[in-house]
């Protein structure tokens, strides 16, 4: 099974957003063992830059660009899109959408270009909810949307802590290089 990030970034920004696509080629080697260890689901991971030209309004990128893509490159390898603009239509209160095989965030620049935590604390998180709705999905969890939800809820409003990885891919109280959603939260018998 194969699980490739696609980073969607314009053309402009490619030289200047190098650091993030180096980080997303680090955090997909970091999901790997993630998924592996939580779920023990073996994917291998592929990393790729879809570059954006300018378009017209009518033309504006959106989800449903996205899923079409999805569908041209083949339903049986997981797209996980990582893009530059908020989608108009997602069914996640993180800014992002999920169906079979299919994921997609916006994926937020920061402000410094070196600021790992950054990518960690807006980013990284945002990919481990889509994952967390994909795999409770395919391990039959009946409410697989809301379980995610709720956590969700508890890590924005309630200071439910994100787990925290370092660059080794190991648990950490240090700084994070990877931060995810807290999966012990999650009842798989439901």
């Amino acid at each position: 099974m194969i699980l490739h990030f696609i980073f969607v970034i314009k053309e402009e920004d490619r030289e200047k957003r190098k650091f993030e696509f180096e980080y997303i080629k680090k955090m997909g080697q970091f999901y790997k063992l993630w998924i592996k260890e939580k779920f023990g689901i073996d994917y291998e991971i592929q990393c790729d830059e879809l570059v954006t030209k300018p378009t017209s309004i009518l033309q504006r990128l959106d989800t449903h660009t996205f899923v079409r893509d999805h569908d041209q490159r083949g339903k049986d390898i997981y797209h996980f899109y990582l893009t530059h603009f908020k989608p108009l239509w997602t069914d996640c209160t993180c800014d992002g959408y999920h169906a079979e095989n299919f994921g997609l965030v916006f994926w937020q620049p920061p402000k410094q270009a070196d600021d790992t935590l950054f990518l960690a604390e807006k980013n990284c998180t945002t990919v481990s909810h889509i994952l967390l709705h994909e795999f409770l999905r395919k391990l039959g969890h009946k409410k697989f949307i809301q379980v995610v939800h709720d956590i969700w809820t508890k890590h924005l409003f309630e200071q439910l802590e994100f787990e925290q990885y370092g660059e080794d891919f190991q648990k950490t109280n240090a700084k994070p290089m990877f931060l995810t959603i807290d999966t012990s939260q999650v009842n798989l018998k439901n």
